[in-house]
């Protein structure tokens, strides 16, 4: 499955967080939003990528977007990892990975030789009508915080 097309209208999705609190793409309008998609909690890729989006999210939200992070683990493990790692954003439960897939975040992977399905690292930018404004398809963990909080003052402003 491709990403959502630059300027067409985001997924629609209703997830719960870790806490339990619904957040779906209608809450969303009025702002912008960064939704990243990542494989696992609690795992050097994932915990790196974080720890990047923790590192700059008051620097993302003086820009005016908020953070939510994805993936298929259970709200009981987003809120240790979010707890463990002082993550200040909101963590979504994708059980089964539908809106993963519905964004085109699901996808043939290799490792060790090995190619299995599972989610494609990737990040979009979805502006306050709703759109997808910028898609990264493929993800720096250690820096891609900074690098969606460049794009962020450039272009959300």
């Amino acid at each position: 499955m491709a990403f959502p097309a630059i300027d067409s209208a985001a997924p629609a999705f209703s997830l719960q967080d870790q806490d339990g609190n619904e957040v779906s793409l209608a809450s969303l309008r009025g702002r912008w939003s960064v939704i990243y998609f990542y494989p696992k909690d609690d795992t050097p890729g994932c915990t790196k990528e974080a720890c990047s989006f923790r590192d700059t999210h008051g620097a993302i939200q003086a820009a005016g977007a908020i953070v939510l992070g994805v993936s298929g683990d259970s709200a009981a493990a987003h809120r240790k990892f979010a707890g463990k790692y002082g993550l200040p954003f909101q963590l979504l439960v994708d059980e089964g990975n539908g809106v993963a897939k519905a964004f085109g975040a699901w996808g043939t992977k290799s490792m060790y030789g090995k190619t299995y399905d599972g989610i494609l690292r990737s990040t979009f930018v979805i502006d306050p009508d709703g759109k997808i404004a910028k898609v990264w398809p493929k993800v720096k963990p250690d820096t891609h915080g900074a690098e969606v909080l460049d794009w962020l003052k450039e272009h959300a402003s």
